[in-house]
């Protein structure tokens, strides 16, 4: 009823309900009076927002259209000059201005942005003592090859030579084996296939493929193809290794492809 007299900017009453209605919130004793009370708020708080709406600011405002003319005035725009040559097309609609007039421009706003630049030293410090010059560390030249010798810890030393000497006993093993195959059934080579693969194990099939490559380098045995050309092995008699070496052809290399599968 009083929504008229409550939005007037002279009226208190909306402050007067506003504080008759805190008193009252003090004799508050039940849910259904409290929700009254947050229903008047909610009220109160909707009208304090249109009268606040109603209200003129005293403030300016920026007016982005009043601040563009002022600012071709200063910079010196010519608009009689404009309406004189409105065919002409080369003319800038609105007006003309003079060939310094950003130049104008630019040296009124430098007085806002002026600003001492940062001192930055060419070298280094400023000290006036000159700096004090290094001494040159002279390096140890290399030893040639057969001098130089190289450094390994004690630990991965003799892990080395623990995995050379059974490299060695495994190979004199391999050969020892196919030398008795030999010397039981001299006129029967072995497979190659059959001395290396091992039907329980592929890593092992590896090892024993790359002991046997020692054997065959080193002139004891020798791979030869039989008539379904199929690798076969066999050990080389005395003498017949150096002598192959000294053959022309002797030494010729193979390359053996063995996957996961092949070896199942």
């Amino acid at each position: 009823e009083n929504r008229e007299d409550m939005l007037n900017s002279k009226s208190n009453r909306l402050t007067e309900a506003l504080e008759e209605a805190n008193k009252l919130f003090s004799g508050v004793s039940c849910a259904r009076e409290a929700a009254l009370d947050a229903q008047f708020l909610v009220l109160a708080s909707n009208l304090g927002k249109e009268k606040a709406n109603e209200l003129h600011s005293a403030m300016t405002a920026f007016d982005s259209l009043a601040f563009a003319e002022d600012l071709l005035t200063f910079m010196g725009i010519n608009r009689i000059e404009a309406e004189e040559n409105d065919s002409d097309p080369e003319g800038i609609s609105g007006g003309y201005l003079p060939s310094n007039a950003w130049h104008k421009l630019g040296e009124e706003t430098e007085k806002y942005f002026r600003r001492a630049p940062s001192f930055h030293y060419m070298l280094g410090s400023f000290k006036s003592d000159p700096p004090v010059p290094r001494q040159r560390i002279e390096r140890q030249k290399k030893a040639t090859g057969g001098e130089e010798k190289r450094a390994m810890p004690a630990q991965l030393k003799k892990m080395e030579e623990s995995h050379q000497e059974a490299t060695e006993k495994e190979v004199e093993r391999i050969l020892g084996l196919l030398q008795t195959h030999f010397k039981n059934d001299p006129d029967t080579p072995i497979s190659f296939f059959d001395l290396v693969i091992d039907p329980n194990s592929f890593a092992r099939t590896v090892e024993n493929i790359f002991h046997v490559s020692f054997i065959i380098r080193d002139g004891f045995a020798r791979l030869k193809l039989d008539d379904d050309k199929l690798p076969i092995i066999e050990p080389s008699k005395d003498n017949e290794g150096r002598e192959d070496d000294h053959s022309a052809g002797a030494r010729n290399q193979v390359v053996i492809s063995l996957n996961h599968q092949e070896w199942k």
